[in-house]
């Protein structure tokens, strides 16, 4: 056969599974989901080396208008979510035994075909000719009384084997619903118990094509651990080539686990990366979360972000020059700087959470940072808590759907170290 025509049979055959799920229980009563299926397949049939862009989707299938904005309107990706989930469950289901499995793999809006393994069948045997036995005498028989007992404890040592066989197989059946099925369903069950306001804040950041950039702060320091370190000043003198870059701060730390427990809530991974290794082309084509402040993460100082709230130097006389987070454009009621407490133990500290246009319009990015480390942990923790996030929303005047750029200052209590409390203390809603 030729390829030409291999690829048109294979091509049938791929037509004739996605007929099968449109018309499967599963699928029957869902339009969109059977209009979104058959256009992935049509675009993975005629074009199946184009990835399928969020945009196109949006436009031509669900009649989204020209200006459409992924930040705002997450249908696309919440459809794609709801058909991956759906095929999964029908070859789990009425479809375990089909050659062909359709798969949308996580992170992608192309679909994938692949052919099921069926285990080779053993040969049915040639029946043997009949083979002419000799009489046997009696005299044998007499001599060999034993005989006769054998067929009945051959037959009993077959069963023993055969049950045996089934039990190891059943032992081993058990086993691997243990360990390979139950961890699907726990994920499944928590992603079904996740709070919808989770959701609604994360949502910019979820089932997108790529993975977002979470950028965690990693300060040039000169000196050594055992003698001494302090920040890189290039007005002191200091050199490139004796930077110190392998710290970063506990609440760094714990921020990142953090976000990786809500993140996995929806079977969402994100790729993590030092900030001074962060490149420009990285900020323009991706969704970015930083944690820490521009103190540390020195990326925050060369790409744009926040507008209202900046970090920088204080020019109140007792605390001129300490760190602190300098309000732009003060409201009724709202402080023009805000500094966390003196000397140590730290007990107070401010944090700054903000949702804004990445360099690239068509992406997010966000910034989670306090003027310590405890701060940044706070910072975190406070995205990452139901109560919070509703009273933030709250606060920004959005119902239960969308979210809009923002920023909002956070203050912090602390003892023996710790975050123990965390307040709104202003909160901005940005025009773009």
């Amino acid at each position: 056969m030729s390829v030409t025509g291999a690829t048109s049979a294979a091509r049938e055959v791929n037509f004739h599974q996605i007929n099968r799920l449109v018309s499967s229980e599963l699928l029957h009563g869902s339009e969109s989901l059977c209009k979104l299926l058959r256009y992935l397949a049509e675009q993975s049939f005629e074009r199946p080396a184009a990835p399928i862009k969020e945009y196109q989707i949006a436009t031509e299938v669900f009649g989204r208008p020209g200006d459409f904005d992924p930040r705002l309107d997450s249908t696309v990706r919440v459809q794609t979510g709801r058909l991956r989930s759906k095929l999964a469950e029908f070859y789990a289901g009425a479809g375990s035994e089909d050659k062909v499995i359709v798969e949308l793999p996580k992170g992608s809006y192309s679909l994938l075909f692949h052919t099921r393994l069926v285990a080779a069948q053993p040969e049915t045997p040639l029946p043997l000719p009949p083979i002419a036995l000799p009489p046997v005498s009696p005299a044998l028989v007499l001599e060999h009384p034993i005989a006769p007992a054998l067929a009945p404890r051959s037959a009993l040592w077959i069963a023993v084997v055969t049950l045996s066989l089934l039990t190891a197989a059943a032992v081993g059946a058990l086993i691997y619903v243990e360990e390979f099925q139950r961890p699907q369903r726990v994920a499944m069950i928590a992603a079904e118990n996740t709070p919808p306001v989770f959701r609604q804040f994360w949502n910019g950041f979820l089932d997108q094509p790529e993975l977002p950039w979470l950028v965690f702060s990693n300060a040039e320091f000169v000196g050594r651990p055992e003698t001494g370190m302090r920040y890189f000043d290039s007005a002191k003198g200091d050199k490139k080539e004796q930077i110190l870059d392998h710290y970063t701060g506990v609440g760094e730390v714990l921020a990142v686990h953090e976000l990786d427990r809500v993140f996995g809530m929806f079977h969402q991974g994100m790729r993590v990366k030092r900030g001074r290794l962060l490149s420009l082309d990285d900020a323009k084509n991706n969704n970015l979360i930083f944690v820490g402040s521009p103190s540390e993460n020195l990326t925050l100082r060369i790409i744009p972000t926040t507008l209202d709230f900046v970090f920088g130097q204080t020019d109140i006389p007792s605390r001129k020059g300490d760190l602190g987070i300098i309000n732009q454009h003060p409201r009724p009621g709202e402080d023009k700087s805000y500094i966390g407490s003196q000397g140590m133990p730290l007990t107070e500290d401010y944090a700054l959470i903000a949702l804004f246009p990445g360099m690239n319009p068509s992406r997010l990015a966000m910034t989670l940072a306090g003027t310590t480390t405890i701060g940044t942990q706070a910072a975190v923790e406070f995205v990452c808590r139901p109560r919070n996030l509703e009273k933030l929303l709250g606060r920004l005047g959005i119902a239960k759907t969308g979210i809009v750029p923002f920023e909002a200052v956070v203050r912090i209590k602390i003892s023996g170290g710790v975050p123990v409390q965390s307040d709104l203390v202003a909160v901005h809603a940005r025009a773009n």
